[in-house]
């Protein structure tokens, strides 16, 4: 009977902390994130963070991306001011080059037999 009852304790107690530990990851994830909108709407005009929305609708890894950039070049102090929509489609354009694969199609005519010297 005892066993029972300490059974029933425990993952009442289990339950709890479970959901106790969730609640605060969820809060740290929200405080995370009221951090870096600040930030990013200290950093960008209107333009350039409503472009960056846009972005994120369409590509939401490539926004994350710049936005954590945006983020450490700001913490870090390599952000002179405001950036502009032309900022931003500059670092924008460097993100893309750095992380677009370049694909390269190699066709070899004598392997294929199209080619009509024989």
């Amino acid at each position: 009977m005892a066993d029972d009852e300490l059974h029933a304790i425990r993952t009442k107690r289990l339950a709890e902390l479970q959901q106790n530990k969730s609640k605060t990851k969820e809060e740290a994830e929200a405080r995370d994130n009221e951090i870096k909108n600040s930030i990013l709407s200290q950093v960008l005009d209107q333009k350039a963070r409503a472009r960056l929305n846009t972005i994120a609708v369409a590509k939401p890894e490539k926004a994350k991306m710049v936005e954590n950039m945006l983020v450490n070049m700001a913490r870090t102090g390599q952000l002179p001011g405001k950036l502009g929509e032309e900022d931003l489609k500059n670092l924008l354009e460097q993100v893309t080059e750095k992380t677009q694969k370049k694909t390269t199609v190699k066709f070899d005519r004598r392997r294929a037999g199209l080619d009509d010297d024989f």
